[in-house]
């Protein structure tokens, strides 16, 4: 046995041309994760076993579909660029406590938000608010009305 040869792990399912283990796309063929059975994205994904009302206790994703769409974390703690769920930390966040960048949530801490309650750069507040350009809902569309 020649210690030399490629491994089945290092030819590329699509067009069988030897490229690295650990090759993003093939060299030859172009096609994504070439030594993988099926290319289901690139990045990081973790789901919890344990759920509640149907979603994963903590879904943590940094990770991009073969198309390069994002792939939500979708959970009761959710952590990833874009998530959805009761606790988010997150770039993009949607929740009922949401730490992100962007924030749409109950309660937030955010760079640009808009919630029940905010702690923001920017942001829009129904019951309470604070930050520098931070003003609520009501306050906003008597300004704009």
């Amino acid at each position: 046995m020649n210690p030399f040869a490629p491994t089945k792990a290092e030819i590329c399912r699509q067009c069988h041309t030897v490229v690295a283990e650990n090759a993003a796309v093939c060299p030859n063929c172009g096609i994504s994760c070439p030594t993988t059975r099926q290319a289901n994205g690139w990045g990081f994904e973790y789901k919890s076993n344990a759920s509640l009302f149907g979603l994963p206790l903590i879904h943590v994703s940094f990770k991009y579909r073969v198309n390069r769409t994002p792939v939500i974390a979708k959970g009761i703690i959710a952590v990833g660029q874009f998530a959805c769920g009761i606790v988010t930390i997150s770039q993009f966040g949607c929740g009922l406590f949401s730490l992100s960048q962007i924030a749409l949530a109950g309660f937030a801490i955010a760079q640009f938000g808009v919630a029940y309650s905010l702690l923001a750069q920017f942001g829009v507040f129904v019951h309470e608010g604070h930050g520098q350009f931070v003003i609520n809902v009501l306050r906003l569309l008597h300004l704009l009305g």
